[in-house]
This record gives C-alpha cells, structure tokens and sequence, in this order.
C-alpha cells in the first residue's frame, strides 16, 4: 500500500498511471477503523482495479468542537488494517492540506430539506462540511465509485444529491451496516463506551427491531413515541426517533403499505451520541 499525504501527489499519481476513472474505488473515512469501514474496502476491491482510502478528521463537519478533539485517533493499527484488507493507496492529509486557504466554506450545498432534518436539525452546518471536504476529495480523486456506509442513512442520500448538484460522475455504493453480535452499530464512537455503556447501547437496534416488528400493528407516531419511552427507561437521552421515506427521508404520518420506510435515531448514552437506521419493509 501506498501512503500519499498531499493533494497533488495524489493527482499525480493517478494522472501518471493512466487509471480509468472508472475504475477507480473511493472509501473517505475519518481514521478509527473497524470492520464496517473494512467491509467498504472488501466491497471496493472487488470491484475496482484501484482502491483509494483516505483518512481526514474533517473539522468542518463538527457542530462540537469538544467532539471533534475526542475522535479516536489509531493511526498505525489503521494502517495495518487497510493493508491487511487489500487497499492500494491512502491518502492521509493535513488540515492545511485540503484547506490551505482556511476552512471557510466556498460554496453552499443546495440540499434542500435534507440540510435542516434530522441530523441537520440537531448538527446546523453539519452537512455543508461534510460536502465541502467529500467534494475536495472527489476533485482530488475522481473515482468511478464512492463507498459510503448505511449506517450514516441521511449522509449518504446528502452526498448523492451533492455529488448530482456539481454534476460529477462517482457512483455512490451505499454498503450494508455492519454490526456487532447484540446489534449495535459498528461506529468509531463506541470505543468511548464504558463496560456498562456498552451493553446499554445494544437497545439502540433492538428499538429499532421493535419498530419494524410491529410497523403494521400500531399508529406510527404512537410507534414513535413508544420506540423513545423504551430508550428513555434505557437511560439514553432521545434526540429523534423518525420513521421516514427512504428515499427522501420525508416523515410519514400514513402509510400507504408500499412506500419504503426507515426508521432513524439518535440518542445519547451519557456523553456519546449515537446514530442508527433500519429499512422497514
């Protein structure tokens, strides 16, 4: 594997090869690996003739400035893993590499609904940062294909519609979540769990397994309501529980028993929020 940590060295290199943009396969990460990210590069390489992975800690997509100098850094056990797991070049730029002239945003991301929902709701600005690195890296890049995670539900249909509104020619792979034994979501995150934490945080996917159990049996709000009286016993702090079109995360009072839904939370244990999503039907 290759280790690249600026921009135009990157460029170069692809440039240099002769690569076809399509077949080229893109994982953007923020470093922590675990087996979910793996997953994306597994899926990557069997499609793809190279495989790209970065790691950047995006400051820009922090609403929390206390959250973004805890994210877990386990830079040399990551390189290891993406080695292991058939990657062909990571990229591992500085701050002042992808933003040499500050971090200010250039340009606003017409995302519509998307940017004020959900978790735009609860993180303002959020999104926009997650688009202005994800599109400096796609510049940077040019791959075929973007491996993207369905964990992150709402991130991903904001990337597709970001990666249309500039007109690019990525194709988004969204990728299974993957999850531990009891459920829970794979996450970066789920390191600063306590022991107890820990196994508090399997209730997160076994509420959303309740949703989808009894989505034909109960009213959906009432389902809603349900769904965070369950968290809230659990001793998790409810910031949304949605149950929503999948395909534009517009909330549904009446199903109409055809519409695909997914059902989406965010909740914190203590002082470490975490995000799930399940498809319905």
């Amino acid at each position: 594997m290759i280790l690249l940590k600026h921009p135009n060295d990157l460029s170069s290199f692809i440039h240099n090869g002769s690569i076809a943009h399509n077949s080229i396969g893109f994982v953007p990460t923020m470093g922590a690996l675990h087996d979910g990210h793996l997953s994306l590069i597994h899926t990557a390489r069997l499609e793809n003739t190279l495989v790209i992975a970065s790691i950047f800690v995006n400051p820009t997509q922090f609403t929390d400035l206390t959250d973004f100098e805890k994210y877990p850094s386990t830079i040399e056990a990551d390189i290891l893993k993406l080695e292991k797991a058939g990657c062909d070049i990571l990229f591992l730029p500085s701050v002042a590499d992808m933003y040499p002239n500050g971090s200010s945003p250039s340009q606003q991301y017409d995302l519509g609904h998307l940017d004020s929902i959900l978790e735009g709701e609860f993180r303002p600005g959020h999104f926009q940062g997650v688009c202005q690195i994800v599109h400096l890296l796609l510049e940077t890049i040019s791959p075929g294909r973007l491996y993207l995670g369905q964990k992150d539900f709402q991130q991903c249909l904001v990337i597709k519609k970001m990666i249309s509104q500039i007109g690019m020619d990525t194709s988004v792979i969204i990728c299974p979540t993957q999850r531990e034994p009891d459920g829970l979501a794979m996450s970066s995150r789920n390191v600063r769990l306590s022991h107890l934490e820990r196994k508090k945080a399997a209730n997160l996917f076994n509420t959303l397994s309740y949703i989808k159990e009894n989505i034909l049996l109960e009213d959906l709000e009432n389902l809603k309501q349900m769904a965070q009286n369950i968290l809230t016993e659990q001793g998790f702090k409810v910031e949304y529980i949605a149950i929503s079109k999948a395909q534009t995360l517009e909330t549904v009072q009446n199903w109409d028993g055809k519409s695909t839904l997914v059902a989406l939370v965010a909740a914190y244990i203590n002082q470490v929020r975490l995000i799930d999503n399940l498809v319905l039907n």
